[in-house]
């Protein structure tokens, strides 16, 4: 499976990545995906960031295929390959519902990646954190709070994004909370934030 990423080609962009995680999902190869998983641990940087792409993609087609590999993904959380990390934030973002116990046995270190990680890592760190939310009373007792603080205190131009991401984990018992940090945060958002902003509360109010 090595031999078809795009490293390996000889090519700079990700189609043959793409490619290779459509034709692991088709065929349900299990093998194959364990070839690409094994490759996380590659000297060779270029395959590694390679096999986690293939990984990811994976996830947002067939999360199933890879949910066996949540200790994997965590351990890479705090990589010095950024893009190892962030796509294994990205990656964990797709299987969080369906690994909710095993994700949740590294919790410490999905919120140390939270708080140190880029962009991508936290984009995706809050939709790992709203379906362990969903999954689990336990785990919304202890995550949500981490969203609330999140979204009051995160950049303007993030908060729509991000509470879209939190829109899967809340409901009548939560609801409150959310809508009035949205509300304090409005004041700070352009028209066209609010707006995405108002969609939300009125999906919340059907």
């Amino acid at each position: 499976m090595l031999s078809k990423l795009a490293n390996s080609l000889g090519r700079n962009d990700e189609e043959p990545n793409i490619e290779l995680a459509i034709e692991l999902c088709e065929t349900n190869n299990i093998k194959g995906i364990e070839e690409i998983v094994l490759g996380l641990k590659s000297k060779e940087k270029a395959v590694a960031n390679d096999c986690i792409k293939v990984l990811y993609e994976i996830g947002s087609r067939k999360p199933e295929l890879i949910a066996a590999y949540t200790d994997n993904f965590s351990s890479l959380l705090l990589s010095k390959n950024n893009r190892l990390a962030w796509g294994s934030m990205t990656a964990l973002a797709t299987i969080a519902d369906i690994s909710a116990d095993e994700l949740y046995n590294h919790l410490d270190i999905v919120k140390q990646a939270y708080k140190t990680g880029s962009v991508i890592t936290v984009d995706n760190s809050i939709t790992v954190f709203a379906k362990l939310c969903k999954a689990n009373e336990q785990y919304r007792k202890e995550v949500f709070p981490i969203l609330i603080h999140h979204l009051a205190t995160c950049r303007s131009k993030e908060v729509p994004q991000h509470a879209e991401r939190m829109m899967i984990c809340i409901h009548a018992d939560n609801a409150k909370e959310f809508l009035d940090v949205l509300e304090k945060r409005s004041a700070d958002l352009t028209d066209s934030q609010n707006k995405r902003i108002n969609k939300l509360i009125k999906s919340l109010s059907k």
